[in-house]
């Protein structure tokens, strides 16, 4: 019997025995993390689905995952034998699961939830259509060998701004929200708000944490009790200087208990279990911090332009090395290559590991937008058709976020003009101007017109915000169709990323990260544009000149000169002269 099976078996035991009409199983943590610890990952032991973004639903008769275009290739393979069914997510015939629950269940269904997995949002809307049931660690009565919480040793960074006076600006905040104290829940804006780091999420520099500020306090909530780290102490002890108090993790519950004044909570980040505790005290907010956190100061974008430099140092020597090693004849396989890509940023002075998995994908692996590269008998490269590489690097400096489709050889016809429409649309969105005040939706449109007029489209987003030397993903601007209305602001940095995927065959995206600058100011107003950060070129080999205008094919020959001219003294003699004939063509 399949193991999945066989536990969702156990869980609907369990639900008997509860008298649950339905459990749903969500893929955060009690930080509402984009990327879950492994003692979180409760979706992927449940079903065996490890995409990034899914919730398991079961009832006595069903079980579904609703996950988004990005993973449905995956999500078929990955669910085959679990008896769980795919249902997706961001297409207009979208059922979501309170509506699919409402209609397969109705209104009187006893629903449960993992609490703590669950932030207060959902579950009050949960709420307030079934009998919710909110049960911390739900699963761990089943589950055997849970990972325990980690405990990864804690360093400090520079950010160009102390934390007294990122505390100093969140007290004035919470005090203009009218509340007296502020509990900060989501682990990137601990870490932001402390200058703290570790690496207790894996590519994710992050502290497993809570924070509370009041008007003459702050109380860090951290678990390292199990681990004897000198500089993990010294951490603490600066900590403690700067009037941080540093206490247990677990001890979040006696603190909130013993509140008695009004505390900012964002329920988008707050656990429900934590907000049971904080009760009729919470005050909600969007917190301040996300928007804060992604205009970047001086020292924070000098410091990503500077990390963007031996990055693609790193992303020129592993393309020099992919190309030299396919025309010698070298069997090079995609886990080959990744491990390869890895190694030259591992050689970088500061590199503290990668910001994501590796996607290295060949062929029809590339097809699937968070492709997951086989460690062993992964594909072999062959001398044809396109390879994509998608990938990151975290560094004291900054975060980095890249991805590169490159011909290895002949390609169809299909594939050149795919490869040259997706770039097209790239590089509109990096030409972009616009007036201050607009959001990344309305910009959208530049990277998928090409494509539209074709008849094709990509399922994902075209950008999202990056962090510095924090998530590769974070908030809480983005560049997609959903109607986010958070403006593009001086100082952020965002993706840039269309794509293009044909299953079984190919896929195609090509991403920067761009800085958002100023422009020019009219009569008309104040005018935004961005930067490019990344530097690596695009190859040309294969383009469809015929489809780009002539302001287009300027901006990817200045790009590409503008990377060799930056690069090219960084790089070995023979490095130097590849990417100068590679920008020449």
């Amino acid at each position: 019997m399949n193991k999945y099976f066989e536990r969702i078996e156990r869980l609907r035991a369990l639900m008997i025995g509860r008298g649950w009409d339905a459990v749903i199983v969500g893929g955060s943590d009690p930080h509402q993390s984009e990327y879950p610890a492994s003692r979180w990952k409760q979706v992927e032991w449940l079903t065996g689905f490890t995409g990034e973004a899914g919730d398991v639903v079961i009832t006595a008769d069903h079980a579904g995952l609703w996950t988004d275009s990005r993973y449905f290739i995956q999500a078929v393979e990955q669910l085959e034998g679990t008896g769980v069914e795919l249902h997706k997510t961001r297409v207009p015939q979208e059922v979501p699961i309170p509506e699919w629950l409402f209609a397969t269940l109705g209104p009187n269904a006893v629903v449960a939830v993992d609490s703590l997995c669950q932030s207060a949002g959902d579950f009050e809307a949960l709420a307030g259509r079934f009998d919710a049931v909110g049960v911390p660690d739900m699963l761990s009565v089943l589950w055997e060998g849970r990972p325990g919480i980690p405990q990864t040793p804690v360093f400090r960074v520079q950010s160009g701004e102390s934390s007294e006076d990122k505390l100093a600006w969140l007290r004035i905040e919470t005090a203009e929200a009218g509340a007296d104290a502020a509990l900060i829940t989501s682990l990137d804006e601990v870490a932001w708000l402390l200058n703290v780091r570790a690496s207790d999420i894996e590519y994710n520099p992050l502290v497993i944490s809570y924070l509370l500020v009041t008007p003459d306090a702050a109380k860090w909530f951290v678990l390292k009790e199990e681990i004897e780290d000198p500089d993990t102490e010294a951490v603490f002890a600066s900590l403690r200087e700067e009037g941080v108090e540093v206490l247990p993790y677990q001890q979040i519950d006696l603190a909130l208990d013993s509140l008695d004044c009004t505390v900012a909570v964002d329920p988008s980040s707050l656990n429900a279990s934590l907000a049971q505790m904080v009760g009729g005290h919470a005050l909600s907010w969007t917190s301040p911090v996300q928007l804060r956190k992604a205009m970047k100061n001086a020292y924070e974008q000098d410091c990503m332009r500077q990390v963007h430099v031996d990055d693609g140092v790193a992303m020129e020597k592993f393309l020099y090395w992919l190309e030299k090693s396919l025309d010698a004849g070298r069997t090079v396989t995609e886990w080959d290559a990744a491990v390869k890509l890895g190694q030259m940023r591992a050689a970088i002075e500061d590199y503290c590991g990668d910001s994501f998995e590796t996607i290295s994908a060949y062929g029809p692996g590339a097809a699937l937008p968070h492709y997951i590269t086989p460690h062993s008998d992964a594909p072999v490269l062959e001398p044809r058709g396109l390879y994509l590489v998608d990938s990151g690097g975290q560094y004291s400096r900054g975060t980095t976020d890249i991805t590169r489709t490159i011909p290895l050889g002949p390609c169809s016809e299909e594939e050149i003009q795919h490869y040259t429409l997706v770039l097209k649309g790239h590089i509109a969105l990096a030409m972009a101007k616009f007036p201050a005040g607009t959001p990344g939706c309305r910009l959208d449109v530049l990277a998928r017109e090409p494509l539209w007029k074709a008849g094709l489209n990509f399922g994902h987003g075209t950008g999202h915000g990056v962090g510095f030397f924090l998530g590769v993903h974070e908030g809480p601007q983005d560049i997609r169709q959903n109607l986010n209305a958070t403006p593009l602001y001086e100082g952020m940095i965002t993706s840039d990323e269309p794509g293009l995927y044909v299953e079984g065959s190919h896929g195609v995206r090509h991403e920067n990260l761009l800085l958002c600058v100023p422009a020019e100011e009219t009569p008309f107003g104040e005018f935004l544009a961005f930067e490019p950060l990344t530097l690596c070129h695009f190859d040309t080999s294969i383009i469809d000149w015929t489809l780009l205008t002539e302001d287009e094919a300027f901006w990817l020959r200045a790009y590409n000169w503008s990377v060799y001219n930056r690069l090219s003294p960084l790089l070995e003699p023979e490095v130097a002269e590849w990417l100068k004939a590679k920008v020449s063509e």
